[in-house]
């Protein structure tokens, strides 16, 4: 005669499902960090242009400015001139921040799919004990 394999208990069956459930939130919190290391990634690429995009800015609006003050200052007051330039690199500057901001407000501050994964997790828990 063959020996029949013994059937697991309902204790072993419960604590296999309490290990697989452990083993799935630990595995759905590395996901969240995966998720939270991604959208760093995002905004600190986003901060970096904005401050690269200052600093452009910057050298753009002293060489320019000066380069083309002068020039205007060969048919009116520099002052004048200044004041027009001025206003030039302000509509540039503001153009360069609406963007960056665009993009800094794409990033998520949380990991969407791993809440939604989550939520599905708890009512699949809540099912099973019914």
């Amino acid at each position: 005669m063959t020996a029949q394999p013994e059937e697991p208990t309902i204790g072993q069956l419960i604590g296999e499902i309490g290990e697989d459930i452990s083993t799935l939130f630990r595995q759905e919190v590395e996901l969240a960090k995966i998720e939270l290391r991604q959208e760093a990634v995002k905004a600190g690429k986003a901060a970096g242009m904005l401050g690269g995009a200052g600093f452009a800015g910057y050298m753009v609006l002293i060489l320019l400015t000066l380069a083309i003050m002068f020039g205007l200052g060969n048919v009116m007051d520099l002052g004048w001139a200044a004041l027009i330039l001025a206003v030039v690199w302000a509509i540039a500057g503001g153009v360069l921040f609406t963007t960056g901001r665009t993009r800094l407000r794409q990033v998520s501050p949380k990991p969407e799919q791993t809440i939604e994964t989550l939520k599905e997790d708890a009512q699949w828990a809540r099912d099973l004990r019914k």
